[in-house]
């Protein structure tokens, strides 16, 4: 199991569009077969900021999702138009 967990900040006036398109990916990277889980929240302070949480069955998924047409349309070109990447950690279990 590998987890990603992102946090990114729309740009002042973009959060319905970064909304939106985090719904798009959200419907798509949910049908990839190596991802166990995709939710993306929205801060309940910081209309703003968002977090991704993201598992996926091995580093291999993770991979597949970061070169699927969705991604690279919504999450490397669309999203930086209209948001800020924050932050973004890789994480595994324990045990």
């Amino acid at each position: 199991m590998v987890v990603l967990a992102v946090t990114w900040m729309a740009k002042v006036g973009h959060e319905a569009e970064v909304t939106a398109l985090f719904t798009k990916l959200t419907e798509e990277s949910r049908k990839e077969p190596g991802c166990a889980m995709y939710q993306v929240h929205r801060h309940k302070t910081e209309p703003r900021r968002f977090f991704i949480y993201e598992q996926y069955n091995d580093d291999a998924a993770l991979e597949a999702h970061r070169t699927a047409p969705h991604f690279l349309q919504h999450a490397r070109k669309d999203l930086p138009k209209i948001a800020d990447r924050v932050e973004g950690n890789l994480f595994e279990p324990l045990g």
